[in-house]
């Protein structure tokens, strides 16, 4: 029974990323086990944005479907998806994160909210090592959130909201969540970590994003900085 289903994982992909899609769907294998769920207890749908790849093996219900092009970042994608979960909650897992081991029984100890908000470890792609911040600012604000911190109700999501709208925008992520947010009748923010965010960007390496290849730039010019400084600093004498 369709009652039965607590949480939908939602997985967009261009299927460039195989390594890294396998890694996310054991995180979610991993989740399942330490929150003593079964595995008919948790659905994954992995929509393939216009290419036909191979799903990953994994031990839980899996649908794979492969979609005609959208080129969108997902957005679409995500749409669809929404569309047929079964799921009572919503997690959005892109195919370059994972979950953390503890995240499904968090989420579970807080199953009656419709928004749960957690933290993410964003060490490998940010300057900052988590978000959201939990500062006097606004917490659902841009760069301070993300699809991978939430759980979300499916009445709220595809119900209420009408789903992941804003297609075509890059931003979309940040305005459907403001959307939630907003229509959300009880919200829980916690200060558990329950996701790594691009925990996957190094497993396939021609399937680098943009951000991701810039970061990695970075990353390599500051240790070729700080090899170089290190090359010409006076030895001390004592």
């Amino acid at each position: 029974m369709d009652g039965d289903i607590l949480f939908t994982i939602i997985t967009p992909s261009t299927g460039k990323r195989p390594r890294a899609l396998q890694k996310a769907v054991q995180s979610v294998e991993t989740a399942v086990r330490h929150a003593a769920l079964s595995p008919e207890q948790v659905e994954v749908l992995i929509g393939f944005d216009g290419v036909k790849a191979q799903p990953p093996e994994t031990s839980l219900p899996l649908r794979s479907i492969n979609f005609p092009p959208d080129n969108d970042w997902g957005n679409g994608i995500r749409n669809l998806l929404i569309r047929i979960a079964r799921g009572r909650k919503l997690i959005f897992l892109d195919d370059d994160n994972i979950l953390k081991p503890n995240a499904l029984r968090l989420y579970l100890k807080h199953f009656d909210a419709e928004m749960v908000i957690g933290r993410i470890d964003t060490q490998l792609a940010f300057d900052k090592p988590y978000i959201p911040e939990l500062d006097d600012g606004s917490l659902v604000r841009q760069c301070n959130i993300d699809p991978l911190c939430l759980c979300l109700s499916r009445e709220l999501v595809a119900d209420r909201c009408g789903g992941w709208k804003y297609q075509g925008k890059y931003e979309a992520d940040f305005l459907n969540i403001l959307d939630w947010h907003r229509r959300a009748k009880s919200v829980v923010v916690m200060d558990d970590v329950v996701g790594v965010y691009d925990f996957g960007r190094s497993l396939d390496r021609s399937a680098l994003s943009r951000r991701q290849m810039n970061m990695l730039d970075r990353l390599s010019a500051e240790r070729g900085a700080s090899r170089s400084a290190a090359a010409v600093r006076p030895a001390m004498n004592f």
